[in-house]
């Protein structure tokens, strides 16, 4: 008599579909590095499938900044589920009014309109379409390292090579210069249409600019009438312990993209909030030249009112200025123990990036990690640079037990590896 089958884990049948039928090669990386099965979230814990818990400090690469399933978030998201879900996109839609209303309210300077869409790279798609039918030019200057995006325009102003390669040509007439070189911004933005800037770059390696630099964007962008483009889609909503990240420096731009943060992680939305001025040069005459489908939903729009309630209400702004404060020091104070694996920390609140001299030990610090009970994550441009990106509501308690965590897994890297030659 044969043995009954035995039915596969939920880890093998995860990995089975992700290796035949999503992606076989990062099924093979994920499996190598130790990633579990996530089941369950909430606040700053995930759950895998074993029912282990951890500390989330990758948060979604910026997505988690309510953590994960908010209350007032879900609550609200309930309540709209029984009243509708989805638009017609024929008669007016209360929630998207209010939620444009509430941006502008919130919004640095005279930034009033806002399109909605389902994504980061989807609102500076929109952005970039808005600055060159707005300015009818067709120059875009962007910066080395940016990330904004893989869709085609998105991924033209991206400054990693690797990225755009495959897909090449691209939208054509667009600029990189060196992030943070006003002198060469300048020299390229003659005639441009705009000028699109994260604040500061997190897909790049966490590069906070010089300390002048956003107001020689601006000035730069004046001077040429070029649009400044602000990308806030990971620094915005709180992020870096101002409520925008041009906050740090007290710019405002022409548009702003927005995604990740606005509905708290619960429901997928992106926008862009662009000055009125602007908005009327490109569309006031055509309104359908640019549209979306799904943008603007009234789920995610319920969501997003309730998350930007949750964020000010709660003063998150505050918290992740003040936590963001007490990583920082953690981690300088674990680089000044291992300046053999760790080359430089840098941030701006709760958006802290640790450079390894050698990224090979991040392929034993990463996964230690995890062992502890602590995710974190790569930068895509930089992968010598971990991104440490944990929810705003996140508890000096829960700071000290990440850094704890952090300090062992690096102390396990350089036991193991040895003193790796430094990568410039």
């Amino acid at each position: 008599m044969s043995a009954p089958a035995v039915a596969p884990s939920l880890f093998d049948e995860t990995y089975d579909n992700y290796r035949a039928y999503l992606n076989p090669p990062l099924a093979r990386v994920m499996k190598l590095s130790g990633s579990p099965v996530e089941v369950r979230a909430s606040g700053v814990t995930i759950v895998d499938s074993e029912g282990k818990e951890y500390l989330d400090f990758a948060g979604g690469y910026g997505i988690f900044t309510l953590g994960h399933r908010h209350p007032r978030v879900i609550a609200a998201v309930k309540a709209q589920l029984d009243e509708m879900a989805l638009s017609g996109r024929t008669m007016f839609n209360p929630l998207m009014g209010r939620l444009a209303k509430r941006l502008a309210e919130l919004t640095p300077g005279d930034l009033q309109i806002s399109f909605f869409a389902n994504s980061g790279t989807e609102a500076v798609e929109g952005a970039l379409k808005l600055a060159r039918a707005a300015t009818k030019r067709t120059r875009i200057v962007a910066t080395h390292d940016a990330y904004h995006g893989k869709t085609m325009g998105a991924l033209a102003v991206s400054g990693h090579a690797p990225f755009r390669a495959p897909f090449e040509p691209l939208i054509g007439d667009v600029v990189h210069v060196p992030f943070g070189d006003l002198d060469a911004l300048a020299n390229a933005a003659v005639d441009a249409a705009a000028i699109i800037v994260e604040p500061v770059q997190g897909e790049g390696g966490v590069n906070v600019p010089p300390p002048a630099y956003l107001h020689g964007v601006r000035a730069i962008a004046d001077r040429t009438g070029a649009l400044f483009i602000a990308d806030e889609v990971q620094t915005g909503l709180g992020r870096c312990g101002v409520l925008f990240g041009c906050d740090l420096a007290g710019v405002v731009p022409d548009v702003m993209t927005l995604a990740k943060g606005l509905s708290g992680g619960v429901v997928p939305i992106g926008a862009y909030v662009a000055r009125a001025d602007v908005w009327n040069a490109a569309y006031a005459r055509a309104p359908l030249l640019h549209t979306s489908t799904f943008g603007g939903n009234e789920l995610a729009c319920a969501a997003a009112l309730a998350a930007l309630d949750v964020l000010i209400d709660d003063d998150l702004t505050t918290n992740a200025r003040d936590r963001g404060e007490q990583l920082l020091a953690g981690v300088r104070a674990i680089a000044a123990r291992h300046p053999a694996a760790i080359a430089a920390v840098r941030g701006a609140g709760l958006l802290v990036g640790v450079e390894l001299t050698n990224e090979g030990y991040g392929g034993t610090i990463i996964p230690d990690l995890l062992k502890r009970g602590v995710t974190a994550a790569w930068t895509l441009n930089r992968q010598r640079v971990i991104r440490l990106e944990p929810p705003l509501i996140v508890t000096a308690d829960q700071v000290a037990t990440a850094l704890a965590a952090f300090d062992a897994a690096v102390a396990t890297a350089v036991d193991r590896l040895g003193v790796l030659p430094c990568h410039s």
